[in-house]
């Protein structure tokens, strides 16, 4: 497939396009659907795209999933991030179906990759108050019981989607110290002792702090094998940085595509601003770069299709520095060739800036991206 996209891969991408005119294609309708701006999940829209079978991507077909490939669900993000469908439970979800099919057990993936095919929201919690980029300062604390269950203690925080979630993948501490003896735990929304409270962000709704008090799981609650969370964790970098790189890359081409538009037709000195050689220099480069981006992530998404059980890292890490660095720098610039009317809430572009700059900081910040780069070579 290389960088291009497959006929089924083009004909994908246009049926979101056109799903995305029809439902959302208006700055009144968007509105609407997120309460302007302050949700970035629609219930309904994700309902809608269910029935389509769309959620269920990348999924296995056994368990009521498309059976498509990591390209295919980069696409869907893509897309869907271009056209501003507030459906903003699907990246958080996919990143965690990804953990359940590859770890979880049968029971665990009939339920929890059944659910996501049809609607169901996942998140992970992983962050807490003390432990951000650096896992191995996890304190969240899973102890074994008498009966073979588990006790769960601790705080998770920043935990994307938690409130719409039907269940969480936790990441617990349960033994030894950095990153030695760390578990991954399925964790039912319902499950007494979890208190789940906002925080207020420039992008609205999407990040939670999460509290585990006196939290009890069955022993088959654990996902995959006790104390080998850290590796299980690696083993699924590759999805997390190429699905959020492929989100920042649709909304880097939306912003771009918003700003063309508007200084096409915004005239000063009686001309349009996009002929004077600033500004069309600035799009040259911008162009440029979203192009380099595309490139690159289709490109490793490719590569994780050809070989589903090799690790990229120094790709994967270089796709979602790239993504989300261009995005960043296209929402701000193109805020710039606006002028004030970048500004205004009217036209949506500080809305794509104001979901750019937090992309450098989640998933990875860039400058753990880098980290990883750098030490892939040796250093």
């Amino acid at each position: 497939m290389g960088s291009r996209l497959t006929a089924q891969q083009a004909d994908f991408a246009a049926a979101i396009q056109d799903f995305a005119r029809r439902e959302c294609g208006s700055r009144e309708q968007r509105a609407a659907l997120t309460q302007n701006g302050r949700e970035p999940h629609n219930p309904k829209i994700y309902g809608m795209l269910a029935e389509l079978g769309w959620l269920g991507v990348c999924l296995p077909e056994e368990y009521g999933g498309a059976g498509g490939g990591i390209g295919d669900a980069c696409v869907f993000l893509e897309e869907t991030s271009y056209g501003m469908v507030p459906a903003g439970g699907f990246i958080t979800t996919v990143i965690t179906a990804k953990a359940y099919e590859r770890f979880g057990s049968e029971r665990q993936r009939r339920e929890v990759l059944g659910g996501a095919a049809h609607g169901a929201v996942l998140a992970i919690a992983m962050s807490e108050p003390g432990a951000g980029s650096d896992v191995g300062a996890l304190r969240c604390r899973a102890e074994r019981q008498p009966d073979g269950g588990w006790l769960i203690e601790g705080q998770k925080t920043w935990i994307s989607n938690a409130h719409l979630a039907d269940s969480m993948l936790l990441v617990a501490r349960t033994g030894g110290d950095k990153h030695k003896g760390l578990t991954m735990f399925h964790v039912p929304a319902s499950t007494p002792g979890i208190e789940i409270r906002g925080i207020e962000t420039m992008g609205g709704r999407e990040v939670n702090d999460v509290f585990l008090t006196g939290v009890r799981l069955p022993a088959d609650a654990v996902v995959g094998e006790v104390d080998g969370g850290w590796q299980q964790l690696m083993s699924g970098l590759n999805h997390e940085r190429l699905f959020l790189a492929a989100n920042m890359l649709g909304l880097a081409r939306r912003a771009f595509d918003d700003a063309v538009a508007y200084i096409g037709e915004r005239e000063q000195f009686g001309r349009a601003v996009g002929s004077f050689q600033a500004l069309r220099h600035r799009v040259a480069d911008l162009a440029t770069e979203i192009e380099c981006t595309r490139l690159l992530v289709r490109e490793v998404a490719s590569d994780c299709d050809a070989e589903p059980d090799r690790l990229f890292p120094r790709e994967a890490s270089m796709a979602k520095l790239k993504a989300t660095e261009t995005a960043k720098r296209v929402a701000l610039e193109c805020m710039q060739m606006m002028g004030g009317y970048g500004y205004a809430t009217e036209y949506g572009m500080e809305r794509h800036l104001r979901s750019a700059v937090v992309s450098t900081v989640y998933g990875g910040t860039s400058e753990i991206q880098r980290d990883i780069i750098g030490r892939s070579y040796g250093l």
